[in-house]
């Protein structure tokens, strides 16, 4: 092809001083508007149409293919293998010129192509996010190590081709280098084997709520990589985390409450002490008539009458003794009574999922007297609905079981204290 574009130049009364340089400034123009061609064509032509077909199909995975670019990416190396291909036919073998446009056609189809397969691997994971049930495989840290490996050797390759030598050659040193390399990626080793052991153990998985404090997060994980975890709070902020954090440091992960569908409520309401007492027989057949103690009064009616039944007349004269000598009920044993009926009537309590009312120790400001149930759904929304209704009830009925919800003095009780 050179000596045409001589002959041509000679034909066309080129001085012969300048045969030569015009002869290869032709030819480097030819190979360069050749490949720009070729491409524009595959770009906005080929391209383009591939695309339309692959819109146009049923499938969903193909449309992966476009969003992540693979296409575009193996499209440029159409122009970079004209090149190699172009150059030896165009320009004279042995300048610095040939040599250098090969070097670098080289160079960036190695680069190129390590480009390409980095696409085809998102690819890979955006399948993988979109049809795994359970994403417990470490696919992210996989495609991670996989891409470092790809440049990796890339880079070696690109080494060796500005040197001229073998990628084997190179290779070799690395043997001797092996320390060096562990102190390097040192993360990436540890990132590596937390990953592993973090899908073996089946620990987190992205979507899961997990909770940080050590590095202020809680909130979804969205991705899990090779060196670290993005957890979106609930803020909307995004804390980065170690992986090797999540074995070597405690969290708490709340997937198993999205499995149950249900949400733990545990509260307490403090009981004045000073509240609690006995109730009398008109108190007793006063709620003996609420649905929901009517079969708990009347029982424990039942068995009072059976007691009283038992013990010596001379003591039941007297009025002093009769709350010590005689059995009695008490107003926050059957308050708690009927928060246990409330609770076990209320839909939105699972009621196959632990539920109880129980008294914790008493404290300097009262009786805890602590809610333990769960609701049946684990929307955060619904959650707090069902919990505030539940409590609203309760301390708005407290009064009626001549209960008192302790609180501190505001300046209202100091007021109408005063007057």
């Amino acid at each position: 092809m050179n000596e045409l574009i001589k002959t041509w130049l000679i034909e066309q009364g080129v001085n012969s001083n300048y045969i030569e340089i015009s002869a290869i400034s032709i030819g480097l123009f030819l190979i360069l508007f050749i490949s720009f061609i070729s491409y524009y064509i595959a770009k906005n032509y080929l391209l383009n149409m591939v695309t339309k077909i692959i819109l146009k199909t049923k499938n969903t995975w193909d449309n992966a293919l476009i969003e992540h670019k693979v296409l575009s990416r193996i499209t440029l190396l159409l122009p970079f293998i004209l090149v190699l291909f172009l150059t030896p036919l165009i320009l004279p073998d042995g300048i610095l010129l040939a040599r250098l446009l090969v070097l670098i056609a080289k160079v960036l189809l190695v680069f190129q192509i390590a480009q390409s397969i980095s696409a085809v691997l998102n690819v890979s994971k955006s399948l993988y996010r979109e049809s795994a049930k359970q994403r417990y495989l470490p696919l992210n840290s996989i495609i991670q190590v996989i891409k470092l490996v790809v440049y990796l050797v890339t880079a070696i390759i690109v080494v060796a081709l500005i040197l001229d030598r073998s990628p084997i050659y190179l290779l070799s040193g690395l043997g001797a280098l092996t320390a060096v390399l562990l102190l390097i990626f040192q993360d990436t080793i540890k990132g590596l084997v937390a990953s592993i052991q973090i899908s073996a153990n089946k620990m987190v998985v992205a979507g899961d709520w997990i909770e940080l404090p050590k590095y202020g997060a809680d909130g979804d994980v969205i991705e899990i990589g090779l060196s670290t975890v993005k957890v979106q709070n609930f803020d909307k902020t995004i804390t980065t985390i170690p992986t090797y954090a999540l074995i070597s440091d405690s969290f708490k992960n709340w997937r198993n409450m999205y499995h149950t569908g249900a949400r733990r409520i545990k509260r307490t309401l403090i009981v004045d002490i000073a509240s609690i007492d006995f109730y009398s027989l008109e108190k007793i057949d006063f709620l003996v008539n609420t649905n929901l103690l009517k079969s708990y009064l009347t029982d424990k009616k039942q068995q009072l009458a059976v007691d009283h039944e038992s013990v010596d007349s001379s003591v039941v004269q007297d009025d002093s003794l009769t709350k010590i000598n005689m059995r009695q009920l008490t107003n926050i044993g059957t308050f708690r009574a009927y928060i246990e009926m409330y609770l076990n009537q209320n839909n939105n309590i699972r009621n196959d999922l632990t539920c109880m009312v129980r008294q914790l120790p008493a404290t300097a400001s009262g009786l805890p007297l602590e809610i333990y149930c769960f609701a049946n759904t684990t929307d955060w929304i619904a959650y707090e609905a069902i919990q505030a209704d539940l409590f609203d009830h309760l301390f708005a009925i407290a009064p009626h079981f001549d209960i008192r919800v302790f609180q501190h003095p505001s300046g209202f009780d100091w007021k109408h204290s005063v007057s």
